[in-house]
């Protein structure tokens, strides 16, 4: 017990921990450095910055990819500790039973899906009369349409299927709570988000294997032969 809590031990179990997760960690080192950078920047050169990064309709219009990226590097609101622990509780077995490409796409489809479509939606309401013009430079920067997102697909990590219906319940009640309070673009995105998590079920690992036996196939074999015939395959005692 001792030996548990000496430094050494307690920083190679920390180390273990992380490197499990590379993707999560790298992107909470991100957060935390932009995050001490808001806390030191005059309220107009914050805006300023925030708004280059922003996901807003003419940010997508005329750099799409530049603002896709930058906007998740950048927290809306909330300090960096209480993202720490969300991500540690979302983010951390996610990436470790995805992998961290996976993990990735993920991330990628949530985000840039919700973020268009939340967007998209504003664009309507701007078009018909039912929001201001101004909506198009509406600020939009977080990591939160990726965290509905990742907080979905962990829907299929649970082994129990009754379980998976009360978590993936819970999960969209939870994003659909707000629609109905003072609805605004980003509760439709995380919403979405939280749909486009749940049907990136074909990232999920095991899934060939899973509809391979669902369909009833076998792992090809080799046929069997009788004893002596040269057509058949080697004898596998002999390497």
């Amino acid at each position: 017990m001792r030996d548990a809590l000496r430094p050494a031990t307690l920083a190679r179990a920390a180390w273990s921990y992380v490197r499990r997760a590379p993707g999560t960690f790298t992107w909470l080192a991100i957060l935390f450095v932009t995050s001490v950078i808001m806390h030191h920047l005059a309220p107009d050169t914050l805006d300023h910055v925030l708004q280059r990064r922003s996901t807003n309709i003419n940010n997508l219009l005329h750099s799409p990819g530049r603002v896709l990226l930058t906007s998740a590097l950048w927290l809306g609101g909330g300090n960096w500790l209480y993202y720490f622990v969300l991500y540690n509780v979302f983010h951390v077995p996610a990436e470790r039973w995805l992998g961290t490409r996976r993990w990735l796409a993920v991330m990628g489809v949530t985000h840039i899906g919700a973020t268009y479509l939340s967007e998209g939606i504003l664009a309507l309401a701007i078009h018909t009369g039912a929001a201001p013009h101004s909506a198009v430079d509406t600020l939009d920067v977080g990591v939160s349409y990726a965290m509905a997102g990742v907080a979905a697909v962990l829907t299929y990590r649970l082994p129990w299927r009754p379980l998976r219906y009360v978590y993936a319940a819970g999960v969209l009640v939870f994003y659909a709570i707000p629609l109905f309070d003072n609805l605004t673009f980003t509760d439709i995105g995380h919403l979405s988000a939280a749909l486009l998590g749940l049907a990136c079920y074909p990232f999920t690992p095991g899934r060939q294997h899973r509809h391979m036996r669902t369909a009833g196939t076998r792992p090809k074999q080799w046929p069997r032969t009788r004893a002596g015939d040269p057509s058949g395959p080697s004898n596998p005692g002999h390497v």
